[in-house]
C-alpha cells in the first residue's frame, strides 16, 4: 500500500477509522520515488500540486538560513505527510529533504480533495494531523528557546519514540534514526562541536 498502511495506523490511533475511509484512503493513487541522502523532496519556493507521504525511512523540514546552514524545523516519521497544509500553502516556505535513503509517495491535491469531499471525518482527521504538526512545531519553539540543549533533546527522542511506537516502529524504549551529529546540531540550534 506505499505507506497508506501507516497512515491508517497513525489516524486510526487517534479516532477510529471506518471501513469505508479506510478504502477511500487505499484508493489514493500515489507515484513512489525514492530519495537519497539529504536530497530535497520538496523546495522552498515551489508551489506543489501533491503532498508527500513518507513510506520509508525519514526525512526533515528546513529553512536555508545564512552561509548555507539550515534550521531543521521538523522529524518525519513514515506515515507522516510532510506537506499536508500545502493543500491550502500554496508557496512553500520551507524545503522537505530525505534523512538518509527515504521512501515516499505523492498524492494530487484533487485526489486529496476528493476523498475529502466524500468523508467529512477523514477530512477531520487529516486536519487534526496538521494541528498535531503544529503543535510540535510550537513545543519545538520553546525548546530552542527556554530549555537547554540536554533537554531540548531529551524531548525530541521522546518525541520520536512516541511517534514511531504509534507506526510499529518502536519498542521496549528503542528505536533507530539516521539522524548525524551535524543533522542533530541542525534540529538543537548548536554548532556540531556543541552537540554532545
Amino acid at each position: 500500500m506505499f505507506g497508506k498502511d501507516l497512515l491508517v495506523r497513525m489516524l486510526d490511533r487517534r479516532d477510529a477509522l471506518p471501513p469505508d475511509e479506510i478504502a477511500l484512503i487505499e484508493a489514493l493513487p500515489v507515484r513512489p520515488v525514492t530519495f537519497g541522502p539529504d536530497e530535497e523532496i520538496v523546495r522552498e519556493g515551489s508551489r506543489p500540486a501533491e503532498s508527500c507521504l513518507v513510506a520509508n525511512g525519514f526525512a526533515v523540514r528546513n529553512q536555508a538560513i545564512r552561509e548555507g546552514k539550515r534550521q531543521i524545523t521538523a522529524i518525519h516519521v513514515p506515515g507522516d505527510f510532510v506537506d499536508l497544509h500545502s493543500l491550502l500553502l500554496k508557496v512553500m516556505d520551507h524545503s522537505v529533504s530525505a534523512l538518509g535513503s527515504c521512501d515516499v509517495v505523492f498524492i494530487r491535491h484533487k485526489d486529496l480533495l476528493t476523498a475529502m469531499g466524500g468523508s467529512p471525518h477523514l477530512t477531520r482527521m487529516l486536519w487534526l494531523s496538521t494541528t498535531i504538526d503544529a503543535s510540535i512545531q510550537r513545543t519545538w519553539i520553546t525548546c530552542l528557546g527556554r530549555r537547554s540543549a540536554k533537554q531540548h533533546l531529551a524531548h525530541i527522542i521522546c518525541e520520536l519514540y512516541v511517534r514511531l511506537e504509534i507506526v510499529g516502529l518502536a519498542s521496549d524504549q528503542t528505536f533507530a534514526i539516521p539522524l548525524t551529529q551535524a543533522e542533530m546540531g541542525d534540529v538543537l540550534g548548536l554548532s556540531v562541536v556543541h552537540v554532545l
